[in-house]
This record gives C-alpha cells, sequence and structure tokens, in this order.
C-alpha cells in the first residue's frame, strides 16, 4: 500500500514524540545518577570513608592478668606462667580445612585437641577466636609466625596459664581454675565479654572460685588492621588490660605442707587456727590431689580415678566433712551445766559403767566404769556417765545454745566451696525435721556427740580457740587485698564465767597431761609447749546387745567403712594459748590412739615453726617419732618467699 503524505506525517510526529520521551527519560536518569553519585561522593564521603575504616580495623579484647594468690610470708600459691598458643577466627580464615590442613604441614596437631576445637568453631560466633593448639614451644610459634601470609585468620599468641607451685599442698585451699564452659555460664550468669577469649580460665573451686570477681581484672582492647585476606597488618593502638587483685593468704604454707604430710595413708582432715586473731594456718584434707590437671581441661580417666576413690580425695574434709563429734563434744556439755548452775565443780557422779534411762541402758566407753568421778576427771577420763546425768539435768535447749555460742551448728563464712553448717538439735529441728518428739535419749546423745549432733573439722577448731581464750574468735582466710588489711577486728568476750572456763581447760589439760588422762601417750615432755585438748571416738554403726554381751568387735576385726571415727581437739601452749588445733580421721578408730598423736606433731610444729625434735617426746617414743619423721614426705627446705608479699596499692 502506498504511503500518503498524511502518513508520513502522522509517522513523523509519533518519532518525534518518542525520541522526545527517551531524550528525557535518559536526561532524567543521568540527572539522577549524578546527584546520587554527588552525595555519595561529597555529601556523604566522610561517613563512607568512616566506614571503610572500620571495615578493616578490628577491636580484639586484651586478656587480664589473673592475680597471684601467698601465702602469710609471700610465699607464692598461686601463678601465672606463659603460655604460646595458636588462635583461628572463621570470618577471617575463609577455607577452615584448608587453612588447617597448611598449618598441620607446620606445626603437630593434637587429633582429639583439634576435633574440640572444630565443633567450638561451629558453635562460636565467627568473629571469636577459638584455640586451635596450646602451649606450643618457641620454636613451633616462631614457625607460625614466619608462615603467616599462608595461613589466613591464624593468630599466634602469647597468653598466661595457672600454675600451683606447691601442687597438692594447698588443693584444698586455694583449689583451682578451670576453661569457661557452657555449664558455667548457665549456672553464674556472667556476661563479661572477655569470658569469650580463648581458653580464658576462671576459678571453679575453694579461693580461686570465690574470690572470682577480686581475681580476674578487667580486659582491655586493642585495635589492629587487617588486610582483605583478615591477616593482621599492625596493631594500631590498645588500651591494657587491668591485672586482678593479689590475695595474701593466712595461711602458713610450710605448716599447711606438714599437716598434709602428717595426715598421708589417711582419710582425714585437720585445721589449725591462730588462737588470737582467728586465722586459719593450715587446713589440711587427704587424700589430695594436683590442682593443675585442672587449668587445662583433666581427662575423663584421671577424672573417674578421682571421683570414684573411696577416700574422695575431692572433698574437703575439713570444711565440708559433717561427722559426729564424740566425746570432743563435752566441753560443750560441761559448760551449759556450769553457766545454768546445775552442778558444782566438786560434785560428783558415780559411774558404773553405764546407765539406765528406762527401759534402755547408756553404756560408757569403759564397760568397768569410773567409779565417782567429778567434772575435771570426767573431762580428762572422758566418763560417759557423767556427762549422761548433765543432760538430763540441763536439757537439749541449753546444750545446743551454748554450741552454738562456741560456734558449733553454724555456718562460718569463709572464701571457700560448700562450707558446711552443722547440727546442734534443738525439739523443734527433731519435729520439724524427723517428725517426731524430742525423747530423754536423745539428749544422752547428744551429751557424748552423738546421735543426731555433726560438726566439721572447722566447727571444732572454733569451738577450741574459744574455749581457750574465752573470746568469740571467727576464723578467717584472707589477710589482705593488695596490700590492704582484711583481718576481723579483736574478737570480743564469750561472755562465760571465767571460773567456768577454767575447769573446762583443767579438764582439758589432765586428758594430755594425767596419767589417766585419755591422751596421756600423746604428752608432750617439756611444759613450755604443753597441750591442752580432748579425745573422741565416734561410732558409725549400732552395737546391739548380743554383741556388747559377747563382746564389742575391734575396730581392726571391721570392713574399714564400718569402723570409729578419731577425733581430737587441742590448743597450746597450755598457759599462753597460740594455736588451736583439730584432727579427724575417717574410720581410724580410737581418738586417743590415732588422731591425738598427729594432733600433738601438728601444734608441736606449729609452736616451733619446724619439725619438732625427739626430745620433746616421751623417751620410748622417740626413735619411732624419728623414723616417722624422716619417712614423712615434708619439704625439706622450707617454701622460699618470693621477696614481696602482694603488689602494693596503688
Amino acid at each position: 500500500m502506498k504511503r500518503t503524505a498524511k502518513d508520513t506525517e502522522d509517522s513523523s510526529r509519533q518519532i518525534g514524540r518518542r525520541s522526545l520521551f527517551v531524550g528525557g527519560l535518559f536526561l532524567a536518569t543521568g540527572a539522577v545518577l549524578t546527584g546520587r553519585m554527588r552525595y555519595l561522593q561529597v555529601e556523604r564521603a566522610d561517613d563512607f570513608r568512616l566506614l571503610a575504616e572500620e571495615n578493616r580495623i578490628n577491636i580484639r579484647l586484651l586478656p587480664p592478668a589473673r592475680g597471684l594468690i601467698f601465702d602469710r610470708d609471700g610465699v607464692l600459691l598461686a601463678a601465672n606462667e606463659q603460655n604460646y598458643r595458636i588462635t583461628l577466627v572463621r570470618e577471617d580464615a575463609g577455607d577452615i580445612d584448608a587453612v588447617l590442613a597448611e598449618l598441620a604441614r607446620i606445626v603437630t596437631l593434637d587429633m582429639a585437641a583439634l576435633e574440640r576445637a572444630r565443633a567450638e568453631i561451629a558453635r562460636r560466633p565467627p568473629f571469636v577466636p577459638v584455640t586451635i593448639a596450646d602451649r606450643l614451644s618457641w620454636a613451633e610459634i616462631s614457625a607460625v609466625a614466619v608462615n603467616a601470609p599462608a595461613l589466613p585468620g591464624i593468630t599466634p599468641e602469647v597468653g598466661l596459664s595457672r600454675i600451683y607451685p606447691m601442687g597438692a599442698d594447698l588443693a584444698h585451699v586455694v583449689g583451682y581454675v578451670g576453661p569457661v564452659s557452657d555449664y558455667y555460664l548457665e549456672q553464674t550468669g556472667d556476661t563479661d565479654p572477655v569470658l569469650q577469649i580463648p581458653d580464658f580460665q576462671v576459678g571453679r573451686y575453694n579461693v580461686e572460685a570465690r574470690m572470682e570477681s577480686v581475681l580476674r581484672g578487667q580486659a582491655g582492647t586493642k585495635r589492629v588492621e587487617v588486610n582483605a585476606g583478615g591477616r593482621v597488618m599492625r596493631e594500631l593502638d590498645r588500651d591494657p588490660p587491668d591485672a586482678g587483685d593479689d590475695l595474701q593468704l593466712t595461711i602458713d604454707a610450710g605448716l599447711q605442707n606438714y599437716v598434709e604430710a602428717r595426715l598421708s595413708g589417711e582419710s582425714a582432715g585437720a585445721i589449725v587456727m591462730d588462737c588470737q586473731n582467728g586465722e586459719i594456718l593450715a587446713l589440711g584434707s587427704t587424700p589430695t590431689f594436683d590442682p593443675n590437671l585442672f587449668v587445662r581441661g583433666i581427662s575423663t580417666a584421671a577424672w573417674n580415678g578421682l571421683n570414684n576413690d573411696r577416700y574422695r580425695p575431692l572433698a574437703n574434709k575439713a570444711t565440708q566433712g559433717l561427722y559426729p563429734p564424740g566425746s570432743t563434744y563435752k566441753m560443750i556439755v560441761a559448760l551449759a551445766a556450769l553457766e545454768a548452775g546445775v552442778i558444782t565443780p566438786d560434785e560428783t557422779v558415780f559411774c558404773p559403767g553405764h546407765m539406765d534411762v528406762g527401759d534402755r541402758r547408756f553404756h560408757c566407753w569403759s564397760r568397768g566404769g569410773h567409779g565417782r568421778v567429778n567434772l575435771i576427771e570426767s573431762i580428762s577420763q572422758s566418763c560417759d556417765v557423767y556427762f549422761y546425768e548433765l543432760a538430763q539435768r540441763v536439757g537439749i535447749e541449753a546444750m545446743s545454745a551454748m554450741a552454738k555460742r562456741l560456734g558449733c551448728g553454724m555456718r562460718h563464712d569463709l572464701p571457700m566451696s560448700g562450707i558446711a553448717e552443722g547440727l546442734a538439735p534443738t525439739m523443734q529441728w527433731k519435729m520439724q525435721n524427723r517428725g517426731s518428739g524430742w525423747v530423754v535419749g536423745d539428749s544422752l546423745n547428744a551429751s557424748i556427740g552423738q546421735g543426731f549432733v555433726l560438726s566439721s573439722p572447722l566447727h571444732l577448731a572454733v569451738m577450741t580457740a574459744r574455749l581457750a581464750t574465752g573470746r568469740e574468735i571467727v576464723p578467717t582466710l584472707i589477710r589482705s587485698i593488695n596490700g590492704i588489711n582484711q583481718l576481723p577486728d579483736p574478737a570480743a568476750g564469750l561472755g562465760i564465767d571465767a571460773g567456768h572456763l577454767q575447769l573446762v581447760q583443767r579438764g582439758m589439760w589432765q586428758v594430755n597431761n594425767d596419767r589417766r588422762g585419755t591422751a596421756y601417750a600423746s604428752r608432750v615432755e617439756v611444759s613450755d609447749y604443753a597441750i591442752a585438748g580432748k579425745t573422741g571416738t565416734s561410732q558409725v554403726r549400732n552395737i546391739s546387745a548380743a554383741e556388747r554381751a559377747s563382746g564389742v568387735i575391734a575396730n581392726a576385726d571391721l570392713p574399714w567403712e564400718r569402723r570409729d571415727h578419731a577425733l581430737y581437739v587441742g590448743y597450746a601452749p597450755y598457759d599462753n594459748p597460740r594455736y588451736a588445733c583439730s584432727v579427724i580421721v575417717e574410720h581410724g578408730g580410737g581418738g586417743s590412739a590415732v588422731a591425738a598423736p598427729i594432733a600433738r606433731d601438728i601444734l608441736l610444729r606449729a609452736q616451733l615453726g619446724e619439725v619438732p625434735p625427739a626430745t620433746l617426746y616421751p623417751a620410748n617414743q622417740r626413735r619411732d617419732i624419728e623414723r616417722m619423721h624422716r619417712e614423712l614426705p615434708i619439704l625439706r627446705t622450707p617454701p622460699a618467699p618470693t621477696g614481696r608479699t602482694v603488689r602494693s596499692q596503688a
């Protein structure tokens, strides 16, 4: 069809309109792009320059040095040592498998540790460093540093790791640290960012755990420039971390070593306190363990070995263990009766070897009885019948009140894990906890430290210090924090009649120094170091009437776990009390035969500041004492102070 002039004109006008539209569209688009470019390059230039800068600068946390722990003389108990390690940041590494394969060509990697690291990488945020290998040699860490260009995301680091120079001696005092676990975070709710630092260590037991907030310190930061591959190019600046505070404990490291050595071979606990101010000088529990095992994460085999040991090396028997205190409780009953006025010092009670109350017979430990005894003699010879009589006169409420006055049946506040509260029972306690009323027999059992009564060596040491001084001595373990004194103010008086205290003290003196005393074999031959104390033997099984008639089975003939506990409490020197001591030997048998000799040796070591010479012992024991001291695992060279006690306060 032939186009007309009009068609041609219409077509031209249509093309012109379309050209104008397209050209306008191009102009508009160009204007928008030009405006946008101006906005980005001129008006927002500073903002985008900052974003770009931040994209190549990383901020990393610097771990603080954990505070050091010293004994009273400046002996280092918990220190920090350098630890060379390798960390990996997932977002900087790219191909993790390739990076780890290259790293394995440079240093030897532990396969089990590597698998744990892979699991950690998977569950951690991509920007959080994860430790791949630690405790490397200088040669190994140097090789990694030299090959850094081929290892994106890999950083060789120098960290600090906890070490305990005295090993097992202080495990049940200082405790230990361990890696931060999910369980720890759940239990504590701790959100401190420093816990994200690879292999950061936190206190898990005793002083390390209870003083965590003091020892941890504050993290620092550093800004580093990284390239597109995530490799660190240079450090721009840093805000150094604040180290944790140093602690000085009241513990005497040399005495602590002696106590642990003297208890070795037994399942036992012991505490030595300063009678004047309550400082705990030694706190032993055996068997013990090496806390250094826990620093890097203890192996399953080692953990099972400790956890399944029937002598319970992980349990602190001195503060966590609760035992019937046996006859060591009798001074409490004597003071309760004296203060209540239901007995006089010279009044005697006849002991035929038993006491009948209703249809039940309560036996004395001496089957033949003690005859007539007064208060001092009853303590010295540990006559049960005398205290059965006192229990009926004074009642359980007065006995319980006196027990708490002397530090038993309560929880003492120390920076340690699992401090036991103990039990000084009352009528109300039995009704609430046993659903039955109190009976006379309960009081008789309590009067000799049996029945419901429970105490730890810590309770008994506090009781002994209060008996020795007549003051409300409070146990303490922290001497100073960064040089600032933490010791309590001088203790107030107990408000107990001084004459009554002297009667009980005289009875305790006769325990060790009178020929009829139950611990006469554990006497000291030089009066300047004379000991006053009390033996105790607590039953862990019931003895039937038939067994009593045929003869009570000797402890040595019983399985270990059915033997009696052996206990002793004492203080020295008698004329000017300075040291109080309590000892428990689990299933050890008689307190006079087993616990008293241990306590005597410990009290002599505390007074002398060195291994006691055989000349202080009875002549017939000296050869055995010398042999024992030669064989004990005692440090022949006392622990050396570092030259300073604690870091001075700024």
